[in-house]
């Protein structure tokens, strides 16, 4: 297995806090956010467990003033919006990960020596995407890139 690791910089999470439980209102988000020109990448529902939940995504920093205009507005001012710029997106892409046990195991194990701050986690079959704190960005690169080799 030879995975490819991207970095991105200059990105900002949005968590949704205390949004309906509802993939209409979801769908609607994003959207939303499409017609403002905003490009998501990361997403991350929280699990539901009741009529409401958490919706987190990443975008650049540099669309943050756009997201926050119509963000504050969700739901009649109910929803909360955290927000966290300045993050970095570590992904490592290899198709052989879909049927090679603890390529997760070896890149968290590396993240939690070097003490990285993780924002966000997002996985597919043959990604795993970390959003890290820009002051984390170099030891958790380094140390994943050292688990990989």
């Amino acid at each position: 297995m030879k995975p490819t690791i991207t970095v991105s910089d200059d990105i900002t999470l949005i968590t949704l806090q205390n949004i309906p439980a509802d993939i209409n209102f979801i769908a609607e988000v994003f959207e939303k956010t499409a017609s403002m020109g905003v490009d998501v990448d990361m997403i991350s529902l929280s699990p539901v467990q009741s009529s409401r939940t958490s919706l987190s995504f990443t975008i650049k920093d540099d669309d943050l003033v756009k997201i926050l205009s119509y963000t504050s507005k969700l739901d009649d001012g109910s929803v909360k919006s955290i927000v966290s710029s300045g993050n970095c997106k570590i992904s490592i892409n290899d198709p052989q990960m879909e049927n090679c046990p603890g390529v997760a195991a070896k890149v968290f194990g590396r993240a939690a020596q070097s003490g990285t701050d993780i924002r966000l986690i997002t996985t597919s079959e043959a990604q795993i995407s970390l959003l890290v704190t820009k002051s984390d960005f170099d030891s958790a690169f380094a140390g994943i890139q050292s688990a990989l080799d």
